[in-house]
């Protein structure tokens, strides 16, 4: 059974930097791409960034030059460093899997939350 387990959110002042960490265990072997979305209140859930085995990376507008998404796959984890946070980057965020490029997969977290005060 496959689990994906995020940590890292908590309550920061703009400005400031968070890491989240999103560990896998299970049958990881089809996670060619990983990635983390959020969901803000009232507003749909979006792609922050994404990653594949190989390395490749792809983020939102929004967070770019800002966050970083890495990947250690001896460990099945996925990190995102946050960091010049802004109060917009309030949400909760979720750690999501999948066999290909095209995210979201079948595998969600259970999410952490993020927030960014003024």
């Amino acid at each position: 059974q496959v689990q994906l387990v995020e940590s890292g959110g908590g309550l920061v002042q703009a400005g400031g930097s968070l890491r989240l960490s999103c560990a896998a265990s299970g049958s990881t072997f089809n996670f060619n791409a990983m990635g983390w979305y959020r969901q803000a209140p009232g507003k749909q859930r979006e792609l922050v960034a994404r990653i594949t085995s190989s390395g490749m990376t792809n983020y939102a507008d929004s967070v770019k030059g800002r966050f970083t998404i890495s990947r250690d796959s001896a460990k099945n984890t996925v990190y995102v460093q946050m960091n010049s946070l802004k109060p917009e980057d309030t949400a909760v965020y979720y750690c999501n899997a999948g066999p290909s490029w095209d995210l979201p997969g079948g595998y969600w977290g259970q999410g952490t939350q993020v927030t960014v005060s003024s």
